[in-house]
């Protein structure tokens, strides 16, 4: 049973490729189907892994990399299609980059790499997620009001900003850390 979140984690990764055909063929229903499907598997993952205590090491990895992989496909895609603003998705895709180079470094350096993820980074995860869905929703079933769609967009902005230095200040900070211990 422990294994669960981590299947459900492999399952939204297996869901990328699927969604990106989907957009890339304007099957906006079916994507938006998807698209949710994958959202909650990540709210419902999580949420066994803490209420029964099977979190793991594998799971630490597979569930960011099922978001990672997940949204920078997204961005990626709907900025392909012309559906977001090509900025928004580069701007998502650095604040990736940098937390990934961060993380590598730390890792290279002092070989005692422990993903703990900022509040920050899980509220524009979720923020990035609903914004996406609110696009599909927008075309899949309804239009979705032009100042509600730009208040989200503004709100992913805002958390990416903020979740990345955030991310700078962290690596920084454990940088500082390691050489005053090793040095110390």
């Amino acid at each position: 049973m422990h294994h669960i979140p981590n299947i459900i984690s492999v399952l939204r990764i297996l869901l990328v490729l699927p969604i990106a055909i989907l957009l890339l063929n304007k099957a906006w229903e079916m994507a938006f189907i998807l698209i949710f499907i994958a959202g909650i598997s990540d709210a419902f993952d999580g949420f066994l892994a803490r209420t029964f205590h099977w979190q793991s090491k594998l799971g630490s990895i597979l569930d960011p990399v099922a978001d990672k992989l997940l949204l920078v496909v997204l961005f990626v895609t709907l900025a392909y299609r012309d559906i977001i603003p090509s900025w928004l998705a580069a701007l998502v895709i650095s604040r990736d980059v940098v937390i990934l180079v961060g993380a590598m470094s730390y890792q290279w350096i002092t070989h005692d790499l422990k993903i703990t993820p900022l509040l920050s980074s899980k509220l524009n995860t979720a923020l990035q997620i609903v914004f996406v869905l609110l696009l599909m929703y927008h075309l899949a079933v309804s239009p979705v009001p032009e100042k509600a769609m730009f208040a989200m967009q503004i709100a992913v902005v805002v958390t990416t900003i903020i979740s990345g230095v955030k991310y700078v200040i962290c690596w920084t900070n454990y940088y500082k850390n390691y050489l005053e211990k090793k040095n110390g």
